[in-house]
């Protein structure tokens, strides 16, 4: 993770709160939207610093935007399951709590000019080139983020940037001479391509049922709550002057320019009615609760049913805790805020997890028994054909050459090249992390002549990779970390 933020500085600051700006016309996915820094949403807490649902949301969006751009569009919430995004989301948030930890034992922050600056380097709000005030209030307008909340996010990631900062890692001079030398070493192998998609697995009812009959217990349903709800709608209403000129007066503080500054009331008035709005919608909703829960709740109020699980959640993560929590005896939760509209609860019955049937969990079975079948296969026939496979030859290749592995990508081609160069075996295979199996022979092998280039570079992502890996674990050690969310 770190060393991700190392070699990405320059776009540090929007990637590692939520890349705003890339999800302008796609939208949040997933949960909802939450009332970002309430501490009753925290998800999780690290050190000092708390890890909100809002943080959690933001963090899982900009992951699924990843995942959707490497699917090409071809990504949806069942797939972010498999691949587990929360917890993937939820451990980038920890690792950079651990690194605002540590600025805030350094005594380290952002000043309001180190903020203006990168506010005014970012593109996203420019107009011929040049910042633009107004195009900047108009992308966070459109994207339903304040200037405070967004700036204090930007500051976040300057924050963890000037920290990382502080931590550089050097290459010694011996030490780029001595991996130039090992750059040097080429191989030139036959080697064969073993592919899972080549597999074929029976896949017919007399496999699966063994294969799940020993397996039932990770085929389990999910634990469910039968609720009763009502849902409060957002209150606009006008005021008389009076009452907005008193609300302004208590809160003046609430609302400020992008600079700071106090607006005037005249130019605060949108937001004061927009507070005022906020707070009889609170009020509305939190009087229909207690006559809900007096069993005097007006006819006229509509009561809708709904089934509440982790993975078919209409509401959201928050609301899912908290009904978590209550119990048959002490049914009734107290409103909360979803997508800007209040929801008071009743559970009304508990559906605990159980064994799924055959016919219910076959199509997990089904995945499940597949890559088990295909992996095992495929590592049976590679080490049946090893020693007598005949594939493609390369010419003299390095631990550099991903771009000469012909049937594998750079990333595949890299992947097998590191674990080639390391490897004592003259003729063996090599298991990708992707699935696919590499058989090999090296041929013959040579010292290329010294080409004098420089190795600085790989050197500090060696070193960097070590001492990040070293740093994290020394943090998770010195700052606790907890996890208030089931199942992540």
């Amino acid at each position: 993770m770190i060393t991700w933020m190392q070699r990405h500085k320059k776009y540090l600051i929007i990637t590692i709160w939520i890349s705003t700006i890339a999800f302008v016309g796609a939208g949040f996915v997933g949960w909802g939207q939450y009332s970002y820094g309430d501490k009753a949403g925290a998800v999780a807490k690290v050190g000092n610093i708390e890890i909100t649902m809002g943080d959690l949301q933001k963090g899982y969006s900009r992951l699924y935007s990843q995942y959707n751009q490497m699917f090409k569009g071809d990504f949806d919430e069942e797939k972010a399951k498999q691949f587990g995004l929360q917890k993937q989301a939820l451990q980038q948030l920890t690792q950079q709590a651990l690194i605002l930890n540590l600025a805030d034992s350094y005594d380290l922050e952002i000043n309001d000019a180190e903020l203006l600056t990168e506010l005014k380097a970012q593109e996203a709000f420019f107009d011929n080139g040049i910042f633009n005030k107004e195009i900047y209030k108009q992308v966070l307008s459109r994207n339903n983020l304040s200037m405070k909340e967004y700036e204090s996010d930007v500051k976040k990631g300057l924050l963890i940037d000037k920290t990382i900062a502080l931590l550089p890692v050097k290459a010694l001079e011996s030490e780029s001479n001595i991996l130039n030398t090992i750059m040097q070493i080429s191989d030139k192998i036959n080697f064969k391509i073993l592919d899972e998609n080549d597999i074929i697995v029976d896949t017919s009812d007399a496999s699966l049922k063994p294969f799940w009959e020993k397996t039932a217990q990770k085929f389990m349903t999910e634990v469910s709550y039968e609720v009763n709800y009502i849902k409060q709608e957002s209150i606009s209403k006008d005021y008389d002057k009076a009452k907005i000129s008193k609300h302004y007066q208590d809160n003046k503080s609430h609302f400020k320019d992008s600079e700071g500054k106090i607006l005037s009331q005249e130019n605060a008035k949108d937001a004061v009615l927009k507070e005022l709005n906020a707070k009889a919608t609170k009020d509305k909703a939190l009087r229909t609760y207690i006559a809900y829960k007096k069993g005097k709740l007006d006819s006229a109020v509509a009561i809708q049913k709904a089934t509440v699980s982790k993975y078919k959640n209409s509401f959201n993560v928050e609301a899912l805790g908290k009904l978590s929590k209550l119990s048959l005896s002490s049914p009734y939760m107290k409103p909360v805020l979803i997508n800007g509209e209040y929801y008071t609860f009743e559970l009304t019955a508990i559906n605990p997890s159980k064994a799924k049937s055959y016919e219910e969990a076959k199509a997990e079975v089904l995945f499940l028994y597949t890559a088990q079948a295909k992996k095992s296969k495929l590592l049976e026939l590679a080490n049946s054909s090893v020693k007598s496979f005949a594939g493609k030859t390369t010419d003299f290749i390095t631990a550099m050459s991903v771009n000469d592995i012909d049937g594998l990508g750079a990333d595949e081609a890299g992947e097998f090249l590191q674990k080639l160069f390391v490897s004592k075996e003259k003729r063996s295979f090599i298991v990708l992390n992707g699935g696919k199996i590499i058989l090999y022979d090296i041929l013959e092998q040579k010292l290329l002549g010294n080409s004098n280039s420089d190795q600085s570079n790989l050197v500090m992502k060696l070193k960097s990779a070590m001492f990040n890996e070293g740093l994290i674990k020394n943090l998770q050690n010195k700052y606790k970390t907890e996890i208030f969310i089931q199942g992540l």
